[in-house]
């Protein structure tokens, strides 16, 4: 009988919180992202950040460069995701 194949949504998850520090995490996700999605993906965490603090749709659109789709996006997932970003963000202030 076949061994099964771990969910590979959660090997990469596992993948993630084995990372030690900084410079490993930046190491494992320069490997497996290319430089666009991680810039978008570092871009969606600064839009999160701001509409967390309160700024308009402008601002942001100015200060990061972001569409307002992408705005847009990041603020509904803050209000009816999955609670990810609610999780980081106040940890993120520490």
């Amino acid at each position: 009988m076949q061994k099964e194949m771990p969910d590979r949504d959660a090997l990469l998850f596992e993948a993630i919180l084995s990372l030690k520090d900084v410079e490993e995490c930046r190491a494992f996700f320069q490997d497996l992202c290319t430089v666009a999605e991680l810039k978008a993906m570092a871009q969606r965490l600064e839009v999160a950040q701001l509409l967390d603090q309160g700024f308009i749709y402008n601002d942001i659109l100015q200060q990061t460069g972001a569409s307002s789709a992408t705005i847009s996006r990041v603020n509904r997932a803050l209000q009816y995701g999955s609670d990810g970003y609610k999780t980081v963000l106040p940890r993120l202030k520490k």
